[in-house]
């Protein structure tokens, strides 16, 4: 009798959110309409991190911060799908990290659109296919994909929000670890599990391939063969888990980038990355670093390319923290264009997590 009483009281909260939320969907309509007179894009990742730092410290429990983003995520998935019909491309093929990172992101109501490469990403976006774009950046453990980097030179798309990805790997197969002769995954996850891989299979030949998804399609029809993926492409290419969280550090995580035509508006924690190249001069990378230590303002990362246009000629890539259109940013950057050959801002956005 007491379990009926406290399923009735559930039904009638249920009865409750659903009216709620369709109360939240009319609203959200609406905005869409008033965006798109204004022309301003579907997405606002500073709303959205806005609503989530609001929900997280509202929130008392006993739903936890992660279970209650996740939550909102498909709330504001399906929010979004209303407004338009969106698009977002990434970096395939599907069951990817970067699949994942999108998902985590755009939540599972909108339209994703898998491409080759991560050009083909910017392409998509660029020609307007795409609204948006997921590409992978940097990684704890091995570093940047100096790819998505180059992409960024003649690119004219903003960067307008990033996503953090506690990135498991996992030993993938249809045979027992004793019988895998051969092992499949992109070089980076070689990389991110090379002890494990050393320890448990020394004899394995190991085989780069694109993705760790395409890793999984080889396994899956090879006989004696193994790849290191995702769950999700274990369950997508109906492989067994044979050893999980394979990875050489715990703390591997991966940073991917959410790349459109307009600029996030600012969240009051946001992030700016931008580009630079210096004369061929002694000194003159100091130089550039100065106007930053003058306006107090810190710098998370920079990262240098070759520009492939001029032997020894480099570009710079500097992330920093706020938004460019904060006072002090705008005063070192105003600074830094005067003693540079070429800057460029590719965009802020919230940290968000």
């Amino acid at each position: 009798m007491k379990l009926k009483i406290l399923r009735k009281k559930i039904d009638g909260i249920d009865s409750r959110i659903l009216k709620l939320l369709n109360s939240r969907a009319n609203l959200t309509c609406r905005v869409g309409r008033l965006k798109k007179k204004s022309g301003q894009g579907v997405y606002s990742p500073d709303r959205e991190v806005e609503i989530l730092k609001r929900l997280k410290a509202m929130n008392k429990g006993p739903l936890s911060a992660k279970a209650l983003e996740e939550i909102y995520c498909e709330i504001m998935s399906s929010a979004l799908s209303m407004e338009t019909a969106l698009k977002v491309a990434y970096l395939g093929p599907q069951a990817t990290f970067t699949h994942l990172a999108a998902l985590k992101k755009f939540g599972s109501q909108i339209d994703y659109l898998p491409c080759n490469s991560i050009s083909d990403v910017f392409w998509e976006v660029e020609k307007d296919t795409a609204d948006y774009g997921v590409v992978p950046i940097e990684n704890s453990i091995e570093g940047m994909v100096t790819h998505t980097l180059d992409m960024f030179v003649d690119s004219d798309l903003k960067i307008c929000a990033q996503i953090l990805l506690d990135v498991s790997h996992n030993l993938l197969s249809k045979t027992a670890l004793n019988k895998i002769k051969r092992v499949y995954s992109n070089p980076q996850v070689f990389g991110q599990c090379r002890l494990w891989l050393e320890k448990n299979l020394p004899c394995a030949e190991k085989i780069e391939v694109s993705s760790t998804t395409r890793a999984a399609q080889i396994a899956a029809k090879e006989k004696n063969s193994g790849c290191i993926a995702s769950t999700l492409a274990g369950k997508v290419y109906q492989l067994k888990i044979i050893a999980a969280d394979i990875e050489d550090s715990p703390h591997n995580v991966t940073r991917f980038l959410v790349i459109g035509r307009k600029e996030a508006g600012r969240s009051g924690s946001d992030r700016t990355s931008i580009m630079f190249s210096i004369k061929d001069s002694i000194g003159a990378l100091h130089d550039m670093l100065v106007p930053f230590k003058k306006y107090r303002i810190n710098l998370t990362k920079i990262e240098s390319r070759p520009s492939k246009r001029k032997a020894w000629d480099y570009y710079f890539f500097v992330d920093l923290e706020g938004h460019y259109q904060d006072s002090r940013v705008k005063k070192a950057l105003r600074e830094l264009e005067d003693k540079c050959t070429f800057l460029k801002v590719l965009g802020s956005y919230p940290t968000g997590e």
